[in-house]
């Protein structure tokens, strides 16, 4: 199969020079976004080759495994720990359902945690030999630049290859990072949070992202007490003010402690624990101190500088529309861009990659309406504009529809929890710009949303859906009346 590449934006046929070349494509870093470009490229017809640090559940600098962050240390395990953590919930539930459960039920973590592991051993294998399977040389080592046609891969006995390419994609995605206060290192991060050998009785929880809200719930549904830190009013800063108080009184309701406005000054090792002092002076005895204060891109051994690839001030590497950096023959993809870090927003590149550069037909990732979701208990979904940035960007009035309700199954359980729905719409072209829930089965419901978003579905559409009852996901196409107008003039600001 002939092989077709982008070179300066246009597709070029190949010439008798690119023969030297080692690999058309060489690929450092196995995750999600490198592993389907490598096998994308490959199916094109391009000789592909990539390297991946050996495999460890918990990463370093020279560890990491293929498969990466979402498999090994990431959405996988981490859901693996939701689902486990909701029964806790769901025998509570079952009483009023007619299942005679003993008062006391144990949870055995280290159960779940071997199955955990057994997976994430499972899926590396596949990913592996999806490679094989694809035509990719997989290489086991730490790969880092040394020009711009050339790749050095330290293998683990310490030996050093060196291999050429016409094109090298780097594809190292981002790690977990610490805040720089005392005693920062008697804390963990998500990556150990994921394979502690035992389950700890109080956790004290840094953070207000998603990785803070899901371990908060994970934790608290195995029965933990714990107290979450934010810096805001309230958790989840980006997403629908609305649904984030929904999230918060869910965790509230739980039995989670919340400290909002709260950041961590100190951490010190005691023999009650591990002691977190806040800036309100307040002292936090825990076993374990999670700090879930962002990530952070993986870029510092890639030797990136000698080579010329421009990074910006967090060290993302800095790339085009078409993932390409200011080096011709380098591109990236993935968090190491600090773009959109999602993990399908990583496939979607690496598939956009494999298309622009030897598929023949240049492609830019799109980055409208990507759904997302934090998986807390109970979990949060959106797609599209929240509420506060459809009035930001708006020239005209958004209508909004919400609906609070109580579940169904909570009538029966007398579980005091409700789920919220929301669509913002644009009230000039009647269009859906927004969907936002958070409440039971909130990411499955939203994947059939942002088909529907996509599609530039209108409010008259969702308004003509016949829905599924009796069932949650039909108050979408059920709510008639808009709850508020809001001008778009007002460009209210958020300080939550």
């Amino acid at each position: 199969m002939a092989r077709k590449m982008l070179i300066d934006g246009e597709v070029s046929q190949p010439n008798e020079e690119e023969a030297h070349y080692d690999f058309d494509l060489f690929v450092i870093g196995a995750g999600s976004g490198g592993v389907r470009a490598s096998r994308f490229s490959a199916n094109y017809g391009a000789k592909v080759g990539i390297c991946e640090l050996p495999f460890h559940p918990v990463s370093s600098e020279v560890i990491g495994g293929v498969g990466g962050t979402c498999v090994i240390r990431g959405c996988v395990p981490k859901k693996i720990l939701v689902y486990g953590a909701t029964f806790g919930g769901e025998i509570e539930d079952a009483r009023n359902y007619g299942w005679e459960v003993n008062e006391k039920v144990d949870f055995n973590w280290k159960k779940l945690l071997h199955k955990k592991t057994e997976e994430i051993h499972r899926l590396n294998g596949i990913y592996k030999r999806l490679l094989s399977n694809a035509g990719v040389k997989l290489f086991e080592g730490e790969g880092k630049l040394v020009g711009p046609n050339e790749v050095e891969v330290t293998q683990l006995d310490g030996t050093k290859l060196s291999y050429s390419a016409k094109h090298i994609l780097i594809a190292t995605g981002g790690r977990a990072q610490r805040p720089p206060i005392p005693g920062q290192e008697f804390g963990i991060t998500s990556d150990e949070a994921l394979s502690l050998e035992e389950l700890p009785k109080r956790v004290v929880v840094l953070g207000g992202g998603y990785i803070a809200v899901e371990f908060a719930s994970i934790w608290r549904g195995m029965g933990v007490a714990v107290d979450l830190c934010f810096r805001r009013e309230l958790p989840l800063r980006g997403f629908d003010d609305e649904m984030r108080a929904a999230v918060a009184r869910n965790l509230e309701s739980r039995g989670v402690n919340l400290h909002p406005r709260t950041n961590l000054t100190e951490v010190i090792k005691t023999e009650d624990g591990i002691k977190a002092i806040t800036d309100h002076g307040e002292e936090l005895i825990a076993d374990a101190v999670l700090f879930a204060t962002g990530r952070a891109p993986n870029t510092k051994r890639l030797n990136l500088g000698s080579v010329g690839v421009e990074i910006d001030k967090v060290g993302a590497i800095k790339v085009d529309e078409f993932s390409q950096t200011n080096i011709p023959s380098i591109w990236a993809i993935g968090d190491v861009t600090n773009r959109v870090n999602l993990t399908p927003v990583a496939l979607m590149e690496g598939t956009c990659f494999a298309k622009t550069v030897f598929g023949g037909e240049p492609t830019k990732a799109d980055y409208r309406d990507i759904p997302c979701a934090v998986f807390s208990i109970p979990p949060l979904a959106t797609v599209g504009l929240t509420e506060e940035e459809a009035i930001e960007q708006a020239e005209g009035d958004i209508l909004v529809f919400s609906s609070n309700f109580n579940p169904m199954k909570n009538t029966i359980s007398g579980r005091q929890e409700k789920s919220v729905m929301k669509l913002v719409v644009d009230a000039e072209s009647d269009r859906v710009l927004g969907a936002s829930m958070c409440g039971p089965d909130a990411a499955e419901i939203m994947q059939g949303i942002g088909i529907a978003l996509k599609c530039n579905a209108t409010k008259k559409q969702f308004d003509s859906t016949v829905g599924i009852h009796p069932s949650a996901a039909e108050e979408f196409v059920t709510m008639r009346s808009e709850s508020r107008r809001v001008s778009g003039a007002k460009k209210p600001k958020t300080n939550l």
